[in-house]
C-alpha cells in the first residue's frame, strides 16, 4: 500500500472509529489496514491512535495529521477532476443520501440522468427518513427538506417543495367539498406525521390571510405513499407535497381542493461536509440538480 492509500485508509478510521469498519468500506481486510497505519506512524515517528477495546481516537498529533491528511487527500481529488472538468468527463464516486419518498420519486431519475452525462461517475445513493452523520457515513451529499439549522456543514439552495390538499372525488361527493382551510375541522383528515405541523395545518390565503387549522381523521403516517393510497381509497382530505400527488391529481384519481389556500412550501436544499472544501464532481452535480428544481419541476414525467 503506498503512502496516499495508507493515508486515505488512515481518514477513514478516524472517520468511523474503526478499524474493521474502514477496512470493509475500501474493500482491504483489516490486517492490511492496521499494518499501513503502524507503518504511517513509525514513518512519523508518533503515535497517531489510542486503540481500546470500544474503538479507536486518535491523539493530539493524530488528530493534526487527519485534518492535514484530509486536506491533502480533497487536493489531490480537485487536481484530478478539474483536469477531467477540462474534458468534460467526471470520474470517482459520489455518496449521496435523500430521504425515502423524494428519492424514489425525484432524486433516482435525475441521478440516472446526470450518470448518462458522467459515465466515468459511480454514484451510492441511499434512502433513509432520519438525520444522519456525513462524516461517520462517508455521505458527500445529502439532499434534505425545510430550513437548515446553523451547522459547521456546507449547503446550498436547490429549489421549493411545494404542497397540495387533495381528495378522491368519491369522498368530496359524499362529504361536501371544503372551500375555506377553517371547514377541514368537520372533515376526515389523513396527516402526515413529520412536517407541516402534523395536525396543525397552516395556510395563505389569495390577499395575504393566514390561517391555522387543527385537523383530524382516521390516518397518521410518516409516509407519503400511505396517506396518497388512502386518499385514493375515500379515506379523507391529505395535505402532501405536489411531487406525490401530482400524477394521481391528472389521472383523476384525487382532487386537488383549496387551490387559492397556500400551505408552507418546503426549502430543498443540499448539505455537504464542509463549507469550504467541495469537490467539483459534487458541485457540478449541485449546479446541475439546481437547474432541474425550476418553475414546475414536479409535473416532470
Amino acid at each position: 500500500m503506498d503512502h496516499l492509500q495508507a493515508l486515505q485508509a488512515y481518514v477513514r478510521v478516524v472517520d468511523l472509529g474503526s478499524f474493521s469498519k474502514a477496512a470493509a468500506e475500501v474493500g482491504l481486510g483489516q490486517p492490511a489496514i492496521t499494518k499501513a497505519i503502524a507503518q504511517l506512524e513509525a514513518r512519523l515517528g508518533s503515535r497517531l491512535l489510542h486503540r481500546t477495546t470500544r474503538g479507536v481516537s486518535v491523539t493530539e498529533v493524530g488528530a493534526l495529521y487527519y485534518e492535514r491528511g484530509r486536506e491533502i487527500l480533497h487536493q489531490v481529488e480537485e487536481a484530478q477532476n478539474q483536469v477531467a472538468a477540462m474534458r468534460h468527463e467526471l470520474h470517482g464516486a459520489i455518496r449521496i443520501s435523500t430521504s425515502v419518498a423524494f428519492g424514489r420519486r425525484v432524486l433516482a431519475p435525475l441521478v440516472i440522468q446526470f450518470l448518462k452525462q458522467h459515465p466515468g461517475l459511480q454514484i451510492d445513493l441511499s434512502f433513509e427518513d432520519r438525520y444522519i452523520n456525513l462524516l461517520e457515513q462517508g455521505i458527500d451529499v445529502a439532499i434534505r427538506m425545510g430550513r437548515l439549522a446553523d451547522s459547521s456543514l456546507g449547503s446550498r439552495y436547490l429549489g421549493l417543495n411545494p404542497w397540495a390538499v387533495v381528495a378522491s372525488p368519491s369522498y368530496l361527493q359524499s362529504r361536501g367539498t371544503p372551500l375555506v382551510p377553517t371547514a377541514l375541522q368537520q372533515h376526515s383528515a389523513l396527516i402526515y406525521s413529520t412536517v407541516q405541523g402534523d395536525a396543525r395545518w397552516q395556510f395563505t390565503g389569495p390577499k395575504g390571510e393566514e390561517q391555522a387549522v387543527t385537523v383530524q381523521g382516521p390516518l397518521k403516517s410518516n409516509n407519503l405513499a400511505a396517506l396518497l393510497m388512502a386518499a385514493r381509497e375515500d379515506m379523507g382530505i391529505a395535505a402532501l407535497p405536489r411531487y406525490v400527488a401530482h400524477g394521481s391529481i391528472r389521472a383523476g384519481l384525487v382532487r386537488e381542493i383549496l387551490a387559492d389556500w397556500r400551505m408552507p412550501s418546503q426549502e430543498v436544499h443540499a448539505v455537504y461536509p464542509s463549507p469550504r472544501l467541495l469537490p467539483t464532481k459534487v458541485g457540478l452535480l449541485l449546479s446541475w440538480l439546481q437547474s432541474q428544481f425550476q418553475d414546475t419541476w414536479w409535473t416532470r414525467p
